[in-house]
């Protein structure tokens, strides 16, 4: 990845307070949709460790993997798919393949689909998405794919804010580490 690309990824990031009764800042990564460069650059470069064993598909799970998988798809030259969480009020017809994460940072598991026909035994998935805390997402993605007779090959995101073996067992690459980030 070009380091200007890294640069420009941590610059672009904002903390938000939101409000009382929290102890945390919230990332707000808007800033990476308005910058036209920034935008062309994610796609290749967060495929870019998986192109020695291409995939066939990209999922991405709401709402933020669904403007970050179609670039990374597009940089591949294959499909996408979306995988659907009930909360966000947009669960698709057709039956759908559902798994449920392990406890995320904030402790929630949610509930995780994705569409049965667009997803193909033999598919290679690269899974895609902003960040990686724990992981939990990432398994249930890893879990349906297996479901369904494909395979996983892996996990791009932008920051990777997981410990590092479980970077390691799901294969997660990142463009940003947690450290790279201020505050």
């Amino acid at each position: 990845m070009r380091p200007e690309l890294s640069r420009r990824l941590a610059e672009l990031i904002r903390w938000v307070d939101p409000g009382p009764g929290t102890a945390h800042l919230v990332s707000d990564i808007s800033g990476w949709w308005r910058d036209p460069t920034v935008l062309a650059d994610l796609g290749p470069a967060l495929v870019a460790p998986f192109r020695q064993t291409p995939p066939t598909v990209v999922i991405s799970p709401a709402v933020t993997g669904y403007l970050l998988g179609p670039l990374a798809a597009t940089a591949l030259g294959v499909g996408f798919v979306a995988a659907h969480k009930p909360h966000d009020g947009r669960l698709p017809p057709g039956t759908l393949t559902w798994a449920q994460s392990q406890p995320d940072y904030l402790g929630r598991r949610l509930d995780l689909a994705v569409r049965d026909r667009h997803l193909e035994a033999g598919d290679r998935v690269l899974v895609v998405d902003d960040w990686v805390s724990t992981g939990a997402q990432v398994r249930a993605l890893y879990e349906i794919c297996t479901a369904r007779g494909a395979t996983p090959v892996g996990t791009a995101t932008v920051v990777a804010d997981c410990p590092p073996e479980v970077a390691a067992e799901l294969r997660i690459r990142g463009l940003l580490t947690r450290a790279d980030l201020s505050p």
